[in-house]
């Protein structure tokens, strides 16, 4: 628990767990249950409960649910007729009466499902008033718990006595928001979990996007300074009931966090001690809050800082890039140590070899990387040159030019050094930067970081590049479609496809690294043997590294020249995994599946009728990233390059060339399958756009009267 927010340091201490689950959680838009949902809460309940926590639950839903089949009862019985006149709907307290059994029997039923048993205990305010019934309650509670039961609370609507408004001064509980936090106070919790339709207390509409999330309430600070909106869109609650029934509880001694619902395992990230919702705590007003620098003022502060660097000259410009590698090398020493202790970390956790390698800084790599600054940095001015310049008019000249495209985010796993050619490229081209790298990589990012921003001159601001520290603040920088102008994910098909489903923001990057490289029957032997041997084995967790041989079928029975191929690979190491042929021929394992990134030493084989086969099956396979061809003949070396869908064919040389430093770009922040802005390795170019600049003389439209249109091109022309 090192690593626990000192803010949720409270969670190393939690024994008895109170959860509430709102109606708005526990059902969807159109009133009906939410069944992922609630599978997903039962899993997690289930989970904490076999690790030895207490688990008591409160949950809402039971007059949403006796509504939803009341209504459906009344359309199933009524007639044509009927349906024709005004429905009234229908009590409260009768659709609570059928929802209760309705939503314990599938509590029960989940809950079974899992293993786990669970009880049923509705209450109203009224019984609280007898000591008798709080001694008693308290006792039937802890007799559950010890038997591994979990009790599920709620309130008993078909026989409250209560009418609104439900909150007055003679009430004990108004909801079951007021009802959790009673009972944690009852039952001596030592948690309030309020799960909630959003991610926590905001200090604005949740739904804008400047507003900000609280992770530390303080009742002098924030009270009175929040306005809420609307209450629950189909319970009695809201927030404002949770805020009211979490600074109860809080100042009554009992930790409170108010968090989604929706997610699947929040509530095992509480108790990790992660740092999401937003917690409530008697003590908080004691506690030393560092100020907060939240996404979006890491986000606006990469962009005024962008701002900045525009206005710098293109030699001031090329002076903070020569810093930054002069910069590099001069702390070469204390960058290798950090990274080596990644390294140590990583080992001892048993991570793969493939991402240990990914995250090495091998011997020379800094030097390497500061050579390719210094190249980037002696490159032409990117921004501001005239792309398109035509006369509209005589007297009216408009101009299209590069500008960079503002703030990036790009979300990066392992690699230490995408961050320093990432970093050098949005400085090359003027744009803002927000890096988060991977977990594995911490200390290594973090000294590059320093290092690179500690040559960013005052006048432009040591945040125009910012690092963001931790996983929780990514959902809330891909909310930030009004400040991030691109997001780049460079890891794993889970990350990227993750970040694609969670942002309006354009998303720029690749999934899969699956690169073929296809021997035809004219290919020269040995230059074949070579090119396969350095596209597999050069580096073999790269992205652009072959994960699939293709070979003509007229090479199986030659002299020899595709055995000695596959010995080759074999010789180093490499397992081979075969198609439906390749694997009989070969004698070797078949593959589960073509569409496989390796990374590492490893690959698969397959043979092919001819280059259509080939193409035919990299279009099915593969993922558009980078494919090769060896052959001697020219007219089929066309017909793979012309047909290929991929962001970069090759012929006759190795997949490992698809590389911005070796395409002469500099560097790269990725390599893009994207069809639109930019495909293939991503330099500079990749990261820019542009605007339009119209000079005049007083002209107007004016319907376009007296305007006579030349459009004549003058680029071109001078």
């Amino acid at each position: 628990m090192d690593s626990v927010d000192p803010t949720r340091a409270f969670v190393n201490r939690v024994k008895r767990i109170v959860v509430k689950v709102g109606t708005a959680v526990v059902t969807r838009g159109d009133g009906r249950l939410a069944l992922g949902r609630l599978g997903a809460l039962c899993e997690q309940l289930k989970d904490i409960n076999a690790q030895g926590y207490e688990v008591i639950l409160v949950t809402s839903g039971a007059v949403g649910l006796g509504r939803q089949r009341l209504r459906y009862r009344r359309l199933a019985n009524s007639s044509f007729a009927d349906l024709q006149n005004p429905q009234n709907d229908f009590d409260g307290k009768a659709c609570a009466a059928v929802g209760q059994s309705s939503l314990m029997a599938l509590y029960d039923t989940m809950f079974s499902q899992l293993d786990v048993t669970s009880s049923q205990l509705l209450v109203t305010d009224s019984v609280f008033r007898d000591e008798a019934f709080r001694k008693q309650l308290s006792e039937t509670v802890k007799s559950l718990l010890k038997l591994r039961v979990v009790p599920i609370f709620n309130e008993n609507d078909a026989v409250s006595t209560r009418k609104a408004p439900y909150e007055d001064s003679s009430g004990i509980f108004w909801d079951n928001d007021s009802l959790a936090g009673l009972l944690a106070l009852e039952l001596k919790a030592d948690l309030l979990v309020l799960l909630s339709d959003v991610e926590g207390l905001y200090d604005g509409p949740p739904t804008d996007p400047k507003s900000k999330l609280i992770h530390t309430y303080v009742k002098e600070i924030h009270h009175g300074e929040i306005t809420f909106g609307d209450k629950s869109r189909v319970g009695r609650g809201g927030m404002t009931a949770k805020v009211n029934a979490a600074v109860c509880a809080a100042y009554g001694g009992i930790p409170v966090v108010i968090t989604s619902g929706y997610a699947t395992d929040n509530i095992k990230k509480v108790l990790r001690g992660d740092r999401i919702g937003t917690v409530f705590h008697q003590d908080a007003h004691l506690w030393t809050l560092v100020k907060e620098e939240g996404a979006r003022d890491l986000a606006v502060s990469a962009r005024e800082s962008s701002r900045q660097l525009r206005a710098l000259g293109s030699k001031d410009r090329r002076k903070i890039l020569l810093d930054v590698a002069d910069a590099l090398v001069a702390n070469e020493g204390q960058i290798i140590a950090e990274n080596e202790a990644d390294i140590a970390v990583a080992q001892e956790n048993g991570y793969e070899k493939a991402l240990i390698s990914r995250l090495a800084l091998k011997p020379g790599k800094i030097a390497a990387l500061a050579t390719s600054i210094r190249k980037l940095a002696d490159m032409e001015e990117p921004i501001g040159r005239v792309l398109q310049k035509t006369e509209l008019a005589e007297g009216l000249v408009l101009e299209k030019v590069s500008c960079p495209l503002g703030v990036l985010l790009v979300v990066f796993e392992s690699r230490p050094d995408a961050l320093v050619q990432i970093a050098s490229l949005a400085i090359q081209s003027r744009n803002g930067l927000l890096l988060k790298g991977g977990k594995e990589a911490k200390r290594s990012n973090a000294i590059l970081h320093k290092v690179i921003t500690s040559a960013i001159p005052e006048n432009v601001g040591g945040k125009l590049i910012g690092l963001v520290n931790t996983r929780d603040e990514i959902p809330d920088l891909l909310k930030l479609d009004d400040v991030i102008d691109l997001v780049i994910p460079r890891g794993s098909n889970k990350l990227v496809s993750q970040i694609k489903e969670s942002t309006k923001i354009p998303v720029l990057g690749h999934a899969d690294g699956i690169c073929h490289v296809y021997i035809d029957k004219s290919a020269n032997k040995e230059m074949a043997k070579c090119i396969v041997l350095d596209a597999k084995t050069d580096y073999p967790a790269a992205c652009n590294a072959m994960e699939t041989l293709l070979v003509h079928k007229d090479l199986v029975t030659d002299d020899g020249g595709f055995k000695q191929i596959i010995s080759g690979l074999q010789g180093l190491g490499v397992t081979l995994y075969g198609g439906p042929k390749a694997s009989t021929v070969l004698n070797i394992p078949e593959t589960s599946s073509f569409h496989h990134e390796y990374s590492s030493l490893a690959c698969s084989v397959e043979i092919v009728d001819d280059v259509t086969a080939a193409i035919n099956h990299i279009h099915e396979h593969g993922s558009a990233h980078t494919d090769c061809i060896v052959t001697e003949d020219h007219e089929v070396a066309e017909t793979f390059l012309s047909q290929v869908d991929s962001a970069a064919i090759f012929h006759n040389a190795s997949t490992r060339f698809c590389d911005g430093a070796r395409f002469g770009l500099g560097a790269e922040v990725g390599i893009s399958t994207s069809r639109i802005h930019a495909r293939g390795p991503v330099g500079v170019e990749g990261l820019l756009t542009t605007r339009w600049i119209l000079r005049g003389n007083g002209q107007v439209v004016d319907s376009d009267r007296g305007v006579k249109y030349t459009h004549k091109d003058l680029l071109t022309s001078t």
